[in-house]
């Protein structure tokens, strides 16, 4: 059978991203003691850090995750007034 995928929540996204741009250890070193695959933690680096140049560094993972759920939730509604 094959292996399901983990899923991981914004905020634990965070959490490691933090580990790693906040300590100055290797990804491969965070990755491993998270057990998490590296290449994976490597990426949430990395989009960070293209969110940070890009001048997007106000919302957080979880933040950009609310704003989806709500702008899923808002659509086809009447504005609110």
């Amino acid at each position: 059978m094959g292996s399901k995928r983990r899923e991981f929540t914004p905020e634990y996204k965070d959490e490691a991203v933090r580990l790693v741009i906040n300590t100055g250890r290797p990804v491969t070193v965070v990755a491993r003691e998270l057990g998490v695959v590296e290449q994976t933690l490597g990426n949430w680096v990395k989009a960070y850090r293209v969110r940070r140049e890009a001048g997007d560094e106000a919302l957080t993972e979880e933040e950009r995750a609310e704003l989806v759920r709500l702008r899923k939730g808002s659509r086809g509604q009447p504005p609110q007034v």
